[in-house]
């Protein structure tokens, strides 16, 4: 029974395209209370006093809480807890949160929230990270300012940048990006029928929820419940704490249902951001093109709070170098806390940045040998038995060659004029962009859990604690088992991300769940296979040996008359058939000293080409074409892929010419400029399919390698277009006329 391969329809798609979906705003609650917090105004202050008696007063208000109605841990933090859910002695950035209302509608909760009087005490801030890490700067955390410093070392730079015939050193510069998810965080928490503190929210990790809250309330975990709502986008902005804890701590006390809807200005003012870098980034080659060496230093700002800054920090030094072979490797990377917006994980964890550098020094490279850019990434790009930066060498799917030689194919196809002689303002350029992607968490086990069953009655029953947020998580999971067992697609009953029935299986993020949660499941139907052969040997009084699995039933090796259907054996065995199923992929934990080791057990490859034009006169930018090549080693459902391609390259659109999200200034989507169906360029998106001998049915991933190629190609091919090369993302309005004069100062002055 093939399901792999094909173009079922996803599983959610007729109840969104209805609008019957339930997101975080739309859930059902009886006579819920309105809860409202009240953020901090200052980027660093002592809390001296609140004063509640005013805002008590407001008729329907039932409780204002502080950090001293706390009764467990009052802080949180996907690595390093440091972030509280309600802030007790100070705060460190404007829009901490402070005091939490709740009251009978949401008019009286905000009019409660504009009457709590709190008194502070400023303190001294620091907003940039090169000032944060100055001996004498204000102390954000006691720990100090530095959250973390990663080195990966390979080799010899000294001496690579000895043989070198052409050296390149360059700084590039990226901003905060908001998620911007067009759904506001939002839901509903209640005492479920078995008097559990039930959360019900958009997220991308139940398990991780549960913990967090089960921590912060000091109750056992199965006190504890979390169920994903319909959840309209992620990309990372879902994997931390924001409205969860809150709303467990309103039931906890009042034991009554409560609901929360932010305004967008609180999303934006509120919830977590791409990572800023500043990246030094020095290359070496010789005449030929070979590279020599690298060296890199990568600061970060993490904000206010850790939160996934340690990752990113390492996550970008280990991918600094590109899909490319250096024998010669230094790289420094840092990330530290100031009083800004707290940075999380948004797609790419800190690679979509790396890559505008890597990328931009690769065709720097070209120019100064004057070789074609498309034939120095061949020379270099990784091929199998290469050897990473972390000295990792991989041995299967490694499609960064194939995605380059189709892009060539593409490029050699194109002609593009620079020049439009009925618009000579008009200026027209090619560029391509090149990156690599490990699949799944940087050097730490990352497992997945999942269960599937069969009763008595014949239902078919999958469990995995999996988040969808748009992906289609949900239908490519759905046919791997399918296929897997022989039973058809829509027979299938999908039970997902609810804490109180399903295991976990980690986080939605780092392109992870095709891969490891899909070979979790197919683990538990391998399991399930054996019980039912198990059973069916007693059934038929044949040796278990002479049995086998196939196309949803057990047969006779010996006489292929003789079969019996899965869900028979479970009828007539009269129990439910079960299998368990555990997938952690093979890492190694990455050296403290020199980051050598194996990160992942396989990457994700890509090269986009873009095409853009270039007004002179206006700054604009226009992305007309982008040829989008992917090897995600096996497409489980083309048209998902080719959707998530599709996205990605919106998204990168925005992040190279238009995304710019700045603390205490960016308020709505009036001032946060993000792609329109207007912007989005003409794409062509192309699946490489190299085969991951341990990936099932040889996936890897394609969620977050879908964005990080297209902003370095764009980018390059303004390069082409204008002359000139920009090196702080977004290339706005302002930053490419910026470029055009630079260019024409150039020229006059030649």
């Amino acid at each position: 029974m093939r399901q792999v391969g094909i173009e079922v329809p996803k599983v959610d798609v007729l109840e969104k395209a209805l609008g019957e979906a339930k997101f975080g705003a739309d859930l059902p609650s009886k006579d819920p209370l309105y809860l409202k917090v009240l953020r901090s105004p200052r980027p660093h202050a002592k809390i001296v006093s609140i004063e509640m008696d005013e805002a008590l007063k407001v008729p329907g208000v039932e409780r204002v809480f502080t950090a001293k109605d706390i009764p467990g841990k009052n802080l949180v933090g996907t690595i390093t807890k440091d972030q509280p859910i309600l802030a007790s002695d100070r705060v460190r950035f404007i829009g901490d949160p402070v005091a939490l209302v709740a009251a009978k509608t949401e008019e009286a909760a905000e009019e409660a929230a504009g009457k709590l009087m709190v008194v502070y005490e400023d303190l001294p801030s620091v907003h940039h990270p090169e000032e944060a890490l100055q001996p004498h700067a204000p102390m954000i955390h006691d720990r100090g300012n530095l959250l973390l410093e990663f080195h990966v070392i390979k080799g010899d730079v000294r001496r690579g940048f000895k043989e070198a015939e052409v050296m390149i050193e360059e700084t590039y510069t990226t901003t905060w990006i908001d998620h911007a998810y067009l759904e506001p965080d939002a839901g509903i928490s209640y005492l479920d029928d078995e008097q559990r503190i039930t959360v019900v929210c958009p997220t991308q990790n139940v398990h991780y929820d549960q913990k967090e809250v089960a921590s912060v309330l000091s109750l056992p975990l199965d006190r504890v419940r979390i169920i994903q709502c319909s959840t309209g986008g992620g990309f990372g902005g879902r994997l931390d704490i924001t409205i969860q804890c809150l709303m467990a701590l309103a039931v906890f006390h009042l034991r009554k249902p409560v609901r929360i809807v932010y305004s967008r200005e609180e999303v934006f003012q509120t919830t977590s951001k791409r990572h800023p870098l500043k990246i030094r980034y020095k290359s070496g080659a010789k005449k030929d093109g070979t590279l020599t060496a690298i060296e890199v230093d990568i600061l970060g700002d993490t904000g206010a709070y850790a939160s996934y800054g340690g990752t990113v920090a390492i996550r970008s030094a280990v991918h600094a170098s590109g899909p490319y072979q250096v024998p010669n490797v230094n790289v420094r990377s840092r990330m530290a806390y100031t009083n800004n917006s707290w940075s999380g994980a948004m797609r790419g964890f800190g690679v979509p940045q790396m890559a505008f550098a890597h990328e931009s020094q690769m065709d720097l490279i070209a120019e100064a040998l004057k070789m074609d850019p498309i034939e120095l990434r061949l020379k270099n790009c990784l091929r199998l038995g290469s050897e990473t930066a972390t000295s990792q060498t991989l041995m299967a799917s490694v499609g960064i060659g194939e995605t380059l030689r189709k892009v060539k194919e593409w490029k050699d196809r194109l002609v593009v004029s620079k020049k439009d002689s009925e618009k000579p303002f008009i200026k027209k350029g090619i560029g391509v962009g090149s990156m690599w992607y490990g699949i799944g968490n940087t050097g730490i086990p990352n497992p997945s859990t999942a269960q599937m069953e069969i009763s008595p009655d014949g239902e078919v029953r999958l469990f995995t604690g999996v988040a969808d947020i748009g992906q289609g998580s949900d239908t490519v999971l759905l046919q791997m088992a399918s296929e897997a067992i022989g039973v058809s697609f829509g027979a299938i009953r999908f039970i997902r991300a609810d804490t109180a029935v399903t295991t976990d299986a980690g986080a939605t993020s780092a392109s992870r769940q095709t891969y490891i949660s899909g070979n979790a499941i197919l683990n538990a139907i391998k399991n399930l296979k054996q019980m039912a052969i198990k059973e069916a040997s007693q059934l038929l009084s044949i040796n278990e040996k002479d049995l086998f699995f196939e196309d949803g039933k057990v047969k006779s090796r010996t006489c292929l008359t003789t079969s019996i259907p899965v869900k028979e054996i479970a009828k007539r065995c009269g129990k439910i058939l079960r299998g368990e199923g555990y997938f952690d992929p093979e890492t190694t934990r990455l050296d403290p000293e020199t980051g050598q080791g194996a990160p992942y057990a396989t990457y994700a490859f890509a090269t986009h080409l873009a095409e853009v034009e270039v007004d002179t006169e206006t700054g604009k930018v226009k992305v007309n074409r982008m040829i989008a090549i992917h090897d995600v080693g096996k497409a489980i459902h083309p048209k998902n892929v080719i959707g998530q391609i599709m996205g990605g390259v919106a998204m990168g659109t925005g992040f190279a010419l238009m995304e710019e999200f700045i603390p205490n200034r960016t308020t709505s989507f009036v001032n946060y400029l993000i792609p329109t169906s207007k912007d989005a360029p003409e794409i062509t998106p192309i699946i490489v399919e190299d085969k991951e001998p341990t990936g099932p049915f040889g996936a890897k991933g394609v969620g977050e390698p879908a964005l990080i190629p297209s902003a370095p190609a764009i980018l390059n091919a303004i390069a082409d277009a204008i002359g000139q090369r920009i090196y702080h993302l977004p290339a706005n309005l302002e930053r490419v006329l910026e470029a055009v004069r630079r260019k024409q100062s150039i020229t006059n002055d030649q």
